[in-house]
């Protein structure tokens, strides 16, 4: 554990208005130890887990944490602000925040320290400790172990109920629950809530056994355990894994923050339902599919809300697609770049290849990258299928794919496919089944009759209409021009530019390269609005923090620099440290600037074989010069927004009277509305 925290790393007056300046504070920290390699990078890994789920506590505790391979050790760093800091917690702003950092392959030894540290801010002596702390010396020995909180009184060693009076006490079997915990990073939550349900069961009197599916390992129940237990919880974020175990019991299905914040009432509701009789319908099928993530306020996966589910299953299958979509395309725009774009038509290059021929080295990395390509959809289709039933919806997901490319039905059919895939094997999945049945339901019967049933139905219902659609929606691309252009460009622009990485971009990004499919002059100058647009955000980002330095951090300059190389090269997630800083200023103004290269890029009429590249595929952009003027002229757009409104900020009186202070206010400036 010496390993994990020092002095160095420990700040007593965090000064910190938001949890992203205490993340950056609390990180910069951990750059100085040499213990984070890149901040900006760090800083993004967290800002996408704090995405996932508010990480505040009740009790004051805000508790950032995320793998990331900016991380070259466990760290961990401890702030204390007096004002508090919004964490997203229901009874408001945190005065404890501690920053965990596991590099991506870290070891299980340092994780079980991580995990121990976890269930210790579930004792309120080791908080009030924390607050009580005088220097950084000795509240990191505290939160080494090495100086404890408190000797526990006679009686009340870790785990030993001190209640007067319970129903083992009294000659009567206490009620006995299992429970299971898991959060998407197995770092923190998992163990905090298994920690609080222990707890809230020692002062109810009800014996609770918990079982963490995180990253500190994963040791089941015993069976005999199970057999015995009256109820089952689950607080979960991702999926609980063997399920079955469980079948025949109560069940208490919630996310993880509900495991911590409210473990009394999750008990009482345990009790309910086995008062009642009431016994969760888990089946041998549920071993092969995903429960889902749970949704940020702890109600369970199960009552995530529609269109939310719908975009994590369409966001699945795209994130699967991105990597052939990259390969496919870069490979097929060398080989533009080296024969020309008539070595499409070449030869198979099995029959026909010269070694020192450069256009038989072009047709080879074409045929390779029509080869990837052609995946492309039946991909799409088959992990949208696998994001809502999981492996056995497979099968019929890639058949379904496979099919929507025979009837020329595209990447509508794909999507379409790909959701009839997962709704037809989710179905199944839900039909009682013989015990002898189950064994080989999800790898014969369930792949089986769902690749039946999706092949039907793509085949002679809705192939055919799919099919008409993707034509109509092809032959409209295709003859876009002047306005209609021009408002389709200032949309793919937006997209592109508000989330950065995000669902929207993700969206707008999908909707490009399932054009690069069946390439047509209208698709090709989507992808070049799409690609043009997102370079836009760091390349403002980088000539703001070149021609302003001053109303931007030193941090946030040296993340300039890095934005020049990350916007060239079509990385947009290169100015999410700006956006999460500093989210009411940034994010409107690269918005403008995306939407304003998308018009004038189709405007322009440029066009775009390759999906990804940046500058560095300018070769096989049609209309280069006109494109790289659109880009310019979205990055000046955006750059004069934010530094006007970061401009008018920084000369806003200072409320607090703080203005004068410094004489540099370099590391003063706001980061946050």
């Amino acid at each position: 554990m010496s390993e994990l925290i020092t002095a160095e790393l420990v700040d007593l007056d965090l000064s910190a208005a938001t949890k992203d300046a205490a993340a950056r504070s609390l990180a910069e920290r951990m750059v100085a130890a040499h213990r984070v390699t890149d901040l900006d990078g760090f800083l993004a890994d967290v800002a996408a887990r704090e995405a996932q789920m508010p990480t505040g506590l009740d009790g004051g505790i805000g508790i950032p944490h995320c793998r990331s391979e900016h991380v070259n050790a466990p760290t961990l760093a401890f702030g204390r602000s007096a004002a508090g800091i919004d964490f997203g917690a229901a009874d408001g702003p945190a005065d404890l925040v501690f920053l965990i950092a596991a590099p991506a392959g870290a070891d299980d030894d340092h994780l079980t320290i991580l995990s121990g540290l976890a269930r210790r801010l579930m004792d309120p002596e080791f908080t009030a400790a924390l607050r009580a702390g005088r220097d950084p010396a000795s509240v990191a020995a505290l939160i080494r172990g090495e100086a404890p909180a408190e000797e526990p009184a006679p009686g009340e060693e870790a785990g030993e109920d001190t209640e007067p009076e319970t129903a083992e006490a009294a000659g009567s079997a206490p009620f006995r629950i299992v429970a299971v915990t898991s959060c998407p990073t197995g770092i923190a939550h998992t163990y905090m809530a298994a920690e609080s349900l222990a707890a809230a069961g020692r002062a109810e009197g009800v014996e609770v056994t918990v079982e963490t599916q995180g990253s500190g390992g994963f040791k089941k129940l015993d069976p005999a355990v199970i057999a015995a237990a009256d109820a089952v919880i689950w607080a979960h974020d991702v999926e609980v894994r063997e399920r079955t175990r469980f079948r025949g019991k109560p069940l208490v299905d919630v996310g993880v923050k509900a495991g911590i914040n409210r473990p009394a009432e999750l008990i009482a509701e345990a009790r309910r339902k086995a008062e009642r009789g009431e016994i969760a319908a888990v089946s041998e099928a549920d071993d092969d599919k995903g429960s889902g993530d749970g949704d940020a306020d702890g109600s369970g996966a199960d009552h995530t809300h529609f269109g939310v589910r719908l975009r994590t299953y369409l966001m699945s299958g795209v994130s699967y697609m991105v990597p052939f979509v990259a390969a496919g395309g870069l490979l097929i725009a060398l080989s533009f770049a080296i024969g020309g774009y008539e070595i499409a038509s070449a030869k198979s290059v099995a029959d026909h290849f010269v070694w020192g021929e450069a256009d038989s080295w072009a047709a080879l990395l074409n045929q390779i990258g029509s080869a990837a390509f052609a995946f492309l959809v039946p991909v799409l289709a088959g992990y949208i299928a696998y994001g809502m039933a999981d492996r056995p919806a497979l099968v019929p997901g890639f058949v379904g794919g496979s099919i929507a490319l025979t009837v020329n039905a595209g990447f509508l059919g794909g999507l379409v496919a790909g959701l009839l895939a997962g709704a037809v094997v989710m179905a199944i999945q839900r039909v009682p089944v013989h015990a002898t049945l189950r064994g080989i339901m999800p790898v014969l019967v369930i792949p089986l009759i769902a690749s039946a049933v999706v092949g039907f139905l793509m085949f002679i219902v809705v192939g055919k209409p799919i099919a008409s659609l993707q034509n109509a929606l092809t032959d409209w691309l295709s003859g876009l021009s002047g306005s209609n252009a021009v408002i389709l460009g200032v949309v793919l622009g937006l997209m592109m530019c508000f989330d950065m990485g995000g669902p929207l971009n993700k969206v707008a990004y999908a909707f490009a390269v399932g054009g690069l499919a069946d390439p047509t002059d209208g698709s090709l100058k989507v992808m070049a609005a799409v690609m043009a647009a997102g370079m836009v955000p760091p390349l403002a980002m980088a000539l703001a923090t070149t021609v302003r330095k001053k109303l931007f951090t030193k941090t946030e300059r040296e993340n300039g620099r890095a934005a020049w190389v990350l916007g060239a090269s079509f990385i947009t997630e290169g100015a999410i440290p700006f956006a999460a800083a500093d989210p009411l200023r940034v994010i409107p103004s690269v918005m403008a600037g995306g939407a304003v290269t998308g018009a004038l890029s189709m405007a322009f009429g440029a066009t775009l074989r390759a999906p990804h590249g940046g500058v560095f595929v300018v070769p096989l952009i049609g209309e280069p010069f006109l494109y790289l003027l659109a880009i310019a002229a979205g990055t000046l757009v955006a750059t004069a927004l934010v530094v006007l409104l970061k401009g008018a900020r920084r000369a806003a009186p200072d409320p607090a009277g703080a203005a004068g202070a410094s004489g540099s206010g370099d590391s003063r400036v706001p980061v946050a509305a």
